[in-house]
């Protein structure tokens, strides 16, 4: 404790003296200070975060990626999806990419994947991965939202959800 008393007291002392520069011999006023690492924005560049990538097709996120459009639910046929399971789809890319809320818990993680693209359907099977043997999982249910990427926009068609067995 009085070691760190004194240490504290030492640095408290230096910050008021004046710290030795690198200025040329003779030069006298202002302290010159070293260039940043990397060259600061002019006034006309943004100093803005990048924004985020897009949700790429497979991996999961919590929220639905913004400018996304809810899919009515009338289009919608989750008959085959077990009680509980959610029934939320998001079209997002011009409609080329469908964001689906799904279901997953413990180690697993949930997956995707359109498995027919007809003319006035689509059909989307959702799965689970399965978790590695020998390792302990939490028992909660998780529902994230993945992206499954159509290979035409869904316009009109419906979107079929049916669940497959984990993988």
């Amino acid at each position: 404790m009085v070691g760190t008393g004194a240490l504290l007291l030492m640095v408290t002392a230096c910050a008021g003296q004046d710290m030795p520069t690198n200025r040329p011999a003779g030069s006298t006023g202002s302290v010159s200070v070293p260039a940043p690492a990397s060259p600061s924005p002019s006034p006309s560049e943004s100093v803005l975060p990048a924004p985020p990538e897009p949700n790429p097709p497979g991996k999961p996120r919590l929220t639905v990626p913004e400018g996304s459009t809810q899919v009515p639910a009338d289009k919608i046929d989750a008959t085959a999806l077990p009680a509980g399971f959610p029934r939320e789809v998001w079209t997002a890319n011009g409609g080329t990419v469908l964001d689906i809320r799904a279901q997953e818990g413990g180690c697993g993680h949930a997956l995707g994947e359109a498995a027919e693209q007809a003319g006035d359907h689509v059909v989307v099977n959702l799965s689970e991965t399965k978790a590695q043997t020998n390792q302990m999982c939490t028992m909660d249910i998780r529902y994230p939202v993945i992206s499954v990427a159509l290979a035409a926009p869904l316009d009109q068609r419906t979107v079929v959800l049916k669940t497959t067995p984990a993988k």
